[in-house]
């Protein structure tokens, strides 16, 4: 497990990118390109690899680039892929005084949508979103219809329910929580269906490494302050064809969570055995099938 100690996001990838564990981990930090958006300030991390149309993948929450390891050799064949760090997640640059909620996570990706298209002149692009992240994604297809070809959701979560801010103090306290090495681990390992075969150094190293960089527990603190994302596929969901996959050994997404998406999404959802929370991280093969159709 890294401790705890400020370092620059540039520098944690360049050693990512040789020293991690995960020889997948090593490969996806070093395909780590810092593009420059408009309006933004400081460069942003986005991994870029692969060839054919492009597709965004966006990752959940207290997450970075890094979770999709092991789908993106899967999916780079045929698809030129598109992995940013979200707006105050993973190892993006913090500013001290901006503002982290929701709003800014998809005013931050529809900047950088229109960065892609610039890129690759591309009129559409796909788009993958993972728990928290299938809410971003949500979002932004609903605001960029004509941008989104389809989306494919992975254990989404904030679709139905709620904004719940987190009271100033219990935010910062959270913050401090999350960072406990035996925390860590607890949620490492809850994410997974069978977490004592899968759950090692390597997997932790990743888990935690992203919190090294400078400013993570006031941003992580602001985003508890916003009240996060919920709600974001009620009343309507975005036009574009939707595909959903949750494991059926979720323990993340609480039973009532899984109803009511239920209820929401219908036939959209397929539920995958031996699969947790990470159907990306757990069955990589199933979604890219399923992603390729």
């Amino acid at each position: 497990m890294q401790e705890t100690i400020n370092a620059e996001p540039r520098q944690l990838l360049e050693r990512a990118a040789r020293t991690l564990l995960d020889p997948q981990g090593r490969d996806l930090a070093a395909a780590v390109q810092w593009w420059t958006l408009p309006g933004w300030s400081d460069a942003w991390p986005v991994a870029v690899l692969g060839e054919g149309p492009p597709l965004l993948l966006l990752h959940g929450f207290d997450s970075s680039h890094l979770e999709y390891r092991r789908l993106a050799p899967l999916l780079a064949p045929r698809h030129q892929l598109i992995i940013p760090d979200l707006h105050g997640f993973g190892f993006c640059p913090r500013p001290q005084g901006a503002e982290y909620g929701p709003g800014t996570v998809v005013a931050h990706l529809e900047t950088l949508l229109e960065e892609l298209q610039r890129r690759s002149e591309a009129a559409r692009v796909g788009l993958i979103g993972a728990s928290m992240g299938g809410s971003a994604a949500v979002e932004l297809a609903r605001r960029q219809p004509e941008a989104i070809e389809r989306l494919l959701l992975l254990a989404p979560a904030g679709l139905t329910g709620r904004p719940m801010p987190v009271p100033p103090l219990l935010d910062q306290l959270g913050a401090r929580f999350l960072a406990l090495p035996g925390v860590r681990r607890g949620l490492c390992r809850t994410a997974f269906a069978d977490p004592d075969r899968d759950v090692g150094p390597a997997e932790l190293e990743i888990a935690s490494l992203h919190l090294q960089c400078p400013g993570w527990a006031p941003a992580l603190a602001a985003f508890a302050r916003s009240g996060g994302f919920a709600g974001c596929g009620e009343p309507l969901l975005p036009p574009q064809p939707i595909q959903v996959l949750w494991g059926r050994e979720d323990r993340i997404l609480r039973p009532p969570q899984k109803r009511a998406a239920q209820a929401l999404l219908g036939e959209r959802i397929q539920e995958l055995d031996g699969c947790g929370h990470l159907p990306h991280i757990d069955q990589p093969a199933i979604v890219a099938q399923i992603w390729h159709g």
